[in-house]
């Protein structure tokens, strides 16, 4: 088994924050627990302490004299379920989430969907799954591409920034010689305080399961999970490989930091952005378990507001504060001061599918079931987590999986390109969508539509665990966009309206029925699976045609894998975007959005480390004064 509020001078804000520090040490430098100690300004205001949140915050105060608060809704802890490695979701369990539903979805059967997102300092790094995966080169090509072929924001102007945003740890090298692994470490850093590292053990189905795959045309196994190509490969987990805990944003960019300028304040919502004019400058909040609009505190910000709330409330409270589209905010009677449609529009997130494979003779053992069918093996497998914490128990969700472009798992890619280039994309929005989002929208959908005749960008991803069961299926970039916007009854007092708009592009259903057929292919039309014995559970052998497979999208379908993105998107104001190539929002002077919600289509694979990159690209970017020159037009 071995092998297995006042503007107060620079100075009296420095000095006043060390005096107050000094006497919190022990704790933390800088955590404060009552806003009576806040400073009356900061350099920096910071909303929402999440992934983005508390990156930026660490890269800004790393000189010393840069004063910065981040406010964070959720508390300012770690519980055991958030720190648990083993299986992967802990933190999903662990409470600390938003308890938000969406409304009901027209194309699910009138079904809602959980909205979630990590509420808790540290955002969703502390709840998600653990999956380090970074997508492909022709995800990031694409942003890019909105504006004009030479945008920095592209894989190129990335790379660097995903290589300071991880501190990578090789796997150990017993267990990547008898697992055949293979990683690249010049695509990744060994600075951050945020580590991408390895279980101490792997099952050897993975690597049977992996290598099937060549038993299909076309498919690559590139070396490694950071090199931006698509394919079959191993990819590491968001985990301290001494502590054998979860690494996240709290533990890399926030605890031990010891800063006297930087401050949080945790267990607080912001009600908005304070405006002067279109300048913002400053926030409001009050105590997240308030019910009502009281006992509020308001902190200056002398050099900027950093939205950094997330995909879901990012975009509320720029509504909440009069940033948005004017006919929403009129609704909800709140006064226009930027009408800007985009805020809140181009909402996406990866949906999900059951697919249940049991193989009845995968002839490898030990096997996940074992840690529940063998004693032995489990016995085995406690004792070494107790003793050293190695073993089973270091695996989180896995470490494999096959992210595979259209090409290589349809045979139909070019027909359907070539049918989604020619719809009329608008009719697919909602009536009244802004002409801006709905230019925005075909522009996006003309990018896809290539996208899907290449072999660059993945659309299917099948998760690999190296047991007898297989189960999810991801559509990596879907076609349909939802909206996340106030809701006009109580705008202040009830959390966004959340609608996924799930299948309201029609494509998306001959999308995800490619990618079911091609995961019925890979279990029983290839020669290096057929000795499995495999048994189809879910969806069943009596789905066969296409009306079989949407009738079955409909019925399965979750619209979510809780990477909620692109409701303020980086893209032109022309084309619905809410943020410039220096996350600027438009119409305003001294506000910026750093969070998944600026990314504007999805990254084909799991989010946090997307946005950890972003964060570090935006805090070089704020650092450096980038786009001053620019403001006039930015402004227009």
């Amino acid at each position: 088994m071995r092998s297995f509020q006042v503007i107060t001078t620079a100075a009296t804000v420095l000095t006043s924050l060390v005096l107050y520090c000094e006497g919190h040490r022990a704790h933390s430098a800088t955590v404060i627990t009552r806003a009576t100690k806040l400073l009356p300004s900061y350099d920096f205001v910071i909303v929402g302490g999440g992934t983005a949140g508390l990156t930026v915050a660490d890269r800004l105060t790393e000189d010393g004299k840069t004063t910065v608060l981040v406010i964070e809704y959720g508390p300012n802890i770690m519980p055991n379920s958030i720190k648990t490695i083993s299986g992967g979701f802990g933190g999903m369990s662990s409470g600390y989430l938003y308890d938000i539903q969406s409304v009901p979805q027209v194309n699910l059967q009138n079904r809602t969907t959980a909205v979630q997102a990590g509420k808790i300092v540290g955002g969703s790094s502390a709840v998600n799954a653990l999956m380090t995966v970074r997508g492909t080169t022709e995800d990031y090509d694409r942003w890019g591409s909105f504006f004009s072929g030479s945008s920095d924001w592209s894989w190129q102007g990335l790379l660097p920034y995903f290589r300071k945003a991880l501190n990578f740890v090789p796997p150990n090298a017993d267990v990547a010689a008898s697992a055949r692994m293979t990683y690249n470490t010049s695509y990744w850093g060994t600075t951050s305080g945020v580590y991408a590292a390895w279980p101490s053990f792997q099952y050897p189905g993975t690597t049977l399961i992996m290598e099937a795959f060549k038993g299909l045309p076309g498919v690559e196994f590139p070396g490694d999970s950071g090199s931006g190509k698509p394919g079959v490969y191993w990819y590491p987990q968001f985990m301290d490989p001494n502590k054998v805990e979860r690494s996240y944003a709290k533990t890399g960019h926030l605890d031990n930091q010891n800063r006297s300028n930087y401050h949080l304040i945790a267990d607080s919502r912001v009600t908005k952005i304070l405006l002067n004019g279109t300048t913002a400058t400053g926030v409001t909040f009050i105590p997240a378990n308030s019910k009502v609009l009281t006992n509020i505190t308001t902190v200056v910000a002398n050099k900027e507001v950093i939205l950094a709330a997330g995909g879901i409330h990012s975009p509320h409270i720029l509504q909440l504060s009069g940033i948005g589209p004017k006919k929403i905010l009129s609704a909800a009677k709140i006064d226009t001061i930027v009408d800007l449609p985009g805020v809140g529009q181009n909402f996406q997130d990866h949906p999900m599918l059951q697919a249940t494979y049991q193989y009845r003779n995968l002839a490898v053992k030990p096997s996940p079931d074992d840690m529940f069918m063998n004693a032995t093996f489990a016995s085995w497998a406690q004792n070494m987590w107790r003793t050293n914490k190695t073993g089973p128990q270091s695996i989180a969700t896995g470490n494999s999986a096959a992210w595979l472009p259209f090409p290589v798992i349809s045979s139909r890619a070019s027909t359907i390109s070539s049918q989604l280039l020619a719809q009329n994309h608008s009719a697919y929005l909602p009536a009244d969508t802004d002409p801006t989002v709905a230019a925005g929208y075909a522009a996006q959908m003309r990018a896809l539509a290539s996208a899907l005749n290449g072999n660059k960008t993945a659309f299917f991803n099948f998760v690999i665990t190296g047991g007898s069961t297989s189960g999810i299926l991801i559509d990596l970039h879907p076609l349909s966009r939802g909206t996340v916007n106030i809701d006009p009854r109580d705008p202040y007092g009830r959390v966004p309206m959340v609608d996924y708009r799930a299948l309201s592009n029609p494509m998306d259903i001959t999308i995800m029925t490619e990618i079911h057929r091609y995961a019925r292919k890979f279990h029983f039309e290839n020669p290096l699976s057929a000795t499995w014995r495999t048994t189809e559970v879910v969806p069943g052998t009596s789905v066969q045609s296409d009306k079989d497979w949407e009738d079955y999208i409909v019925e399965s379908l979750s619209p979510s894998e809780f990477h909620p993105v692109g409701t303020c998107a980086m893209m032109p104001r022309e084309l619905g975007g809410v943020v410039d190539e220096q996350l600027r929002v438009y119409g305003t002077k001294n506000l910026r959005v750093v969070d998944a919600s600026v990314m504007p289509t999805l990254p084909g694979g799991n989010t946090c480390q997307t946005v950890y990159a972003i964060a570090e690209k935006a805090a070089d970017i704020i650092r450096s004064g980038a786009g001053t020159k620019a403001r006039a037009t930015v402004l227009a």
